[in-house]
């Protein structure tokens, strides 16, 4: 017979960030009210689930979004470089700031497929699918959760479902607190599925995009 195992990717929750800054992998970046308040509604969607196993990010708003999941289903969060942030040369920088609009700043732009700018997607790729292998693994035949940010997540569901890799940043389907849910019979991928138990409190503005 074969085994169903599920890994959900959980994106965190919104950060307080009333500066606008492209946070990246910076210290000290933590949820804000709704973001807790969004980890919360996610963490009971995710409950009456077989959840066995939960990774994170090393960085506060994502281990700040676990720690609901681990209250939830009693377990400990197991911290995994693998899913942090994707690397960015425009980290700690305002996308209002003067400094975006410097030449030197959009020469950096000049390979959009790769991209120039940051973690190439191919390393975003290989380090997702690496940690998504190890918590199939712990948790065979049941469910794990590891936490992570949009890019990572993103590029892990393109991955799977065989698009390029090269996009546009607009159209990520990986809002705040969603689900993106891989489901493996055995070591095939089934289906991917993707879920907003959060959307009740999005807003029109939601922050900066792709952290």
């Amino acid at each position: 017979m074969s085994t169903t195992t599920v890994v959900h990717l959980l994106r965190h929750g919104e950060v307080h960030n009333p500066a606008g800054i492209l946070y990246g992998r910076l210290p000290d970046f933590h949820l804000s009210e709704r973001g807790r308040q969004m980890a919360e509604i996610t963490a009971k969607w995710l409950a009456g689930r077989d959840v066995v196993a939960l990774y994170s990010s090393p960085l506060e708003r994502a281990q700040e979004t676990a720690e609901p999941v681990a209250e939830t289903f009693s377990l400990p969060i197991w911290t995994d470089d693998r899913l942090i942030e994707a690397g960015n040369s425009f980290q700690g920088r305002s996308f209002k700031s003067r400094s975006m609009a410097d030449p030197r700043t959009w020469r950096r732009l000049y390979n959009p497929f790769q991209p120039s700018w940051g973690e190439p997607y191919t390393t975003i790729v290989a380090r997702m699918v690496d940690v998504i292998k190890a918590a199939r693994r712990q948790a065979w035949g049941r469910q794990a959760v590891c936490v992570s940010h949009q890019l990572p997540i993103w590029m892990a569901r393109r991955a799977a479902e065989g698009q390029r890799l090269w996009h546009r940043p607009d159209r990520r389907q990986c809002d705040l607190a969603s689900v993106t849910s891989l489901t493996f019979e055995d070591y095939r991928l089934l289906s991917v599925s993707y879920a907003e138990p959060a959307a009740e409190l999005y807003t029109s503005g939601r922050g900066v995009p792709g952290a």
